[in-house]
C-alpha cells in the first residue's frame, strides 16, 4: 500500500480531515472576529465565550424544550446575536471614541463573567450533545472514512464564509458597511440608520460565533472551558491573516487548520505551537498580517 515517508495514507488522510474541521471552526469564529474589528474596531475578547454560549444555548434548547439540532441551528445564533445587540447598545457603545485597550479589558471582562457564571451552574464537566439522525454515518472513500457530520461541518462553515464575505466586499449593503466605519456622518446624510447598522454589525459577528458553536456541540462536548481553549488560537490566526481582513480570516483559518493537521502527522510535538510559531515569523516579515493593510 502506498505510503508518504512512512505514514500509511488512512493516518494521513484522517488527520488531514481533522485539520479542515479545526480549520473550519477557527475560520468561522475568526470570520466573526474580523467583521466586528474590521467594521466597529472592537477587539472582542468575549468571542470565544459567546462560542459557548451558542453551545450551551443548543443543549438547554434540546434538553429542557426539546428543540433538536435543527431548530437549534437557527434559534442559537438568533440567541447569541441578540445578547450581542445587548452588549453593543449598553455598553461597547460608549467606547468608540476611545482607546482599542478599554474594549478590550471590557470584553475580557464580559468572557470571565460568561464562563464563570455557567462554570457555576453547569460544572466544568462536559454535556454530551448527540449527532442528528440524518447526519450520522459516514462514507468510506477507499483511502479514508468521511464521517457525516465531520463533511456537513466543513460545508456548512464554507458556505457562511464565503457567503458573508460576497454581502461585505461585493454587495451594496456591504459597501454602506465599510462607508460607515470610515465617514459615519455622510453615510447618516443618506437617510441610513448607523448607529443601528453598527448594532447589527456587532450582532451578526457574535452570532457566527453562536453557529460555531451550535455546529461544535455534537463534535465536542458543552462545557464552559470550550471558548476560552479555542480563542487563543483563533486571535492568533485573526492576527496572520490581518487584522480586520474577512477574506483573509477564512483563508487563513482553514489554511491553518490543515497545516496543524499535517503537523500532528510529521511531527505531533509540534502541533501545539505551530500556529503561534507562523504567528511570529508573519508579524515579523509583514506586521499587518498576509492579507492586511498598512494603517
Amino acid at each position: 500500500m502506498f505510503q508518504l515517508l512512512g505514514i500509511p495514507p488512512q493516518a494521513l488522510f484522517g488527520q488531514l480531515l481533522l485539520g479542515l474541521i479545526n480549520g473550519s471552526f477557527y475560520a468561522l469564529l475568526s470570520l466573526g472576529l474580523a467583521v466586528i474589528f474590521g467594521m466597529l474596531n472592537v477587539v472582542n475578547m468575549a468571542h470565544g465565550a459567546l462560542y459557548m454560549v451558542g453551545a450551551f444555548v443548543a443543549w438547554l434548547l434540546l434538553t429542557y424544550l426539546g428543540v433538536g439540532y435543527w431548530g437549534a441551528l437557527v434559534l442559537a445564533p438568533l440567541a447569541v446575536g441578540a445578547v450581542g445587540l445587548v452588549l453593543e447598545r449598553t455598553m461597547l457603545r460608549r467606547l468608540y471614541k476611545v482607546d482599542h485597550l478599554y474594549g478590550l479589558l471590557l470584553t475580557f471582562g464580559l468572557a470571565l463573567i460568561f464562563e464563570g457564571a455557567f462554570r457555576h451552574q453547569y460544572g466544568v464537566s462536559g454535556q454530551p450533545y448527540p449527532i442528528p439522525d440524518l447526519l450520522k454515518g459516514g462514507t468510506n472513500l477507499g483511502f479514508m472514512y468521511l464521517p457525516t457530520y465531520r463533511g456537513w461541518v466543513v460545508a456548512t462553515s464554507l458556505l457562511v464564509c464565503f457567503g458573508t464575505w460576497f454581502a461585505i466586499e461585493r454587495t451594496k449593503l456591504g459597501a454602506y458597511l465599510r462607508a460607515a466605519t470610515e465617514n459615519p456622518t455622510l453615510v447618516q446624510a443618506f437617510g441610513i440608520n448607523v448607529p443601528v447598522m453598527v448594532s447589527l454589525t456587532y450582532g451578526f459577528g457574535v452570532a457566527l460565533a453562536g453557529l460555531a458553536g451550535v455546529l461544535a456541540a455534537p463534535i465536542y462536548q458543552v462545557s464552559p472551558l470550550m471558548g476560552s481553549n479555542l480563542i487563543i488560537v483563533v486571535f492568533a490566526v485573526v492576527v496572520i491573516g490581518g487584522m480586520g481582513s474577512i477574506l483573509g480570516a477564512i483563508v487563513t483559518g482553514l489554511g491553518l487548520g490543515l497545516l496543524e493537521g499535517l503537523t500532528k502527522v510529521f511531527y505531533p510535538e509540534a502541533s501545539n505551537i505551530v500556529v503561534f510559531v507562523i504567528m511570529a515569523v508573519v508579524l515579523m516579515v509583514k506586521p499587518a498580517g498576509l492579507f492586511g493593510r498598512e494603517r
